[in-house]
């Protein structure tokens, strides 16, 4: 479990200007074993740092002496901004922002669901950029990359169409909350200038995807198309034959772990 001689900071970052600004929460557990790369927990649509991935994450970490980091997007957990304003670019500026914040050298990139998106997209800009944070390596779980224009779109009904042009968004039943999912016409426009599922992926670190077959999100060929956009990385795909989108049962978390551990201490 997580070391309590290390405890977490809680930190609060504005990220934009003036009507566009939101606080983003952000929670940074030191390391205690020098030159580890930090782990950082990217979430998924509506959810929050406080989820079991997440915080099973951090206690590993803790556990092998390295950094974490959790936070949420505007929107969603602790943070600021309203939900329905979030948009892919909206969110990975803020992913951005946190990296800028807590100064780490090397990360190790844990994307559940669209944070897989988010990742994916972090490493494609930070590569623009001269100093740049080093990912040493991805973890994606049940990933959704261009999942508004891949999975969202072509299975919009006329009646969902006809919301999306006349009030901006439609509403579904989610299995995961009482309330209902919120898909805007904003996120479906700016999901199209984000996709990354159109050429080459280079990553330039090792990846691991772990996907449910099951999942009734997320199909697991979604999963193999992403990895035929990888072909110069090393990647490990494994597929969990009863495991569904959230994947985790206490099995799922340990595969979760093996992968992340792997990559933090390659060498070990």
């Amino acid at each position: 479990m997580t070391d309590s001689a290390t405890p977490s900071l809680a930190h609060t970052i504005t990220v934009g200007e003036a009507g566009e600004a939101r606080d983003i929460a952000v929670i940074l557990r030191p390391g205690t074993v020098a030159g580890l790369p930090a782990c950082v927990w990217l979430g998924g649509y509506r959810s929050d740092m406080t989820g079991t991935k997440a915080m099973e994450m951090e206690d590993l970490a803790a556990s092998l002496g390295a950094p974490a980091i959790r936070f949420d997007y505007s929107g969603h957990g602790a943070s600021g901004g309203a939900f329905r304003d979030g948009t892919i670019s909206r969110w990975l500026e803020e992913a951005l922002a946190v990296l800028d914040h807590v100064k780490q050298d090397q990360v190790v990139l844990v994307g559940s669901s669209m944070g897989g998106w988010i990742a994916l997209r972090l490493i494609q800009e930070l590569s623009k950029r001269k100093a740049v944070v080093k990912v040493a390596g991805l973890v994606l779980i049940a990933p959704a990359p261009d999942f508004t224009s891949e999975l969202i779109e072509p299975q919009l009904s006329e009646n969902e169409r006809t919301q999306l042009a006349e009030k901006g968004y439609f509403e579904e039943v989610s299995a995961y909350s009482p309330e209902p999912n919120i898909f805007t016409r904003a996120l479906i426009e700016d999901g199209r200038g984000n996709r990354v599922l159109t050429g080459l992926i280079e990553t330039g670190c090792p990846v691991h995807i772990l996907q449910g077959m099951v999942d009734p999100d997320v199909p697991y060929s979604h999963a193999l198309k992403l990895v035929e956009h990888l072909p110069a990385d090393d990647v490990v795909l494994t597929l969990v034959r009863d495991g569904d989108h959230r994947l985790s049962r206490p099995q799922d978390i340990e595969r979760m772990k093996s992968a992340i551990k792997a990559l933090i201490t390659p060498a070990a």
